[in-house]
């Protein structure tokens, strides 16, 4: 089942733009002097970015994938119209 991995992968993103929102709420609150909090939320910081740049090399490789496939269909799309047309100019 592709599509049920697809529907998984988008609520991946949806969790983590809900989590930027946590984090920059949390830095929001954060206090000067705390400094465990600031590193906590420097470490959380971190660990949704290496997500972000997985989930955007993810998708990188998708996009790459499905510009291999339209091109295979256009040139198959190309070549089965070459086949089918009637040739011009040749007796």
């Amino acid at each position: 089942m592709a599509g049920a991995g697809k529907l998984k992968r988008g609520g991946e993103g949806e969790a983590l733009l809900r989590k930027l929102r946590r984090l920059t709420a949390r830095a929001g609150a954060l206090k000067a002097g705390d400094r465990a909090q600031l590193l906590a939320l420097m470490d959380d910081i971190q660990t949704a970015q290496r997500k972000l740049a997985s989930e955007c090399a993810r998708l990188d490789e998708d996009m790459r994938r499905a510009t291999v496939r339209l091109t295979a269909i256009k040139a198959y799309a190309w070549g089965t119209s070459a086949v089918r047309a009637p040739r011009q100019g040749r007796h």
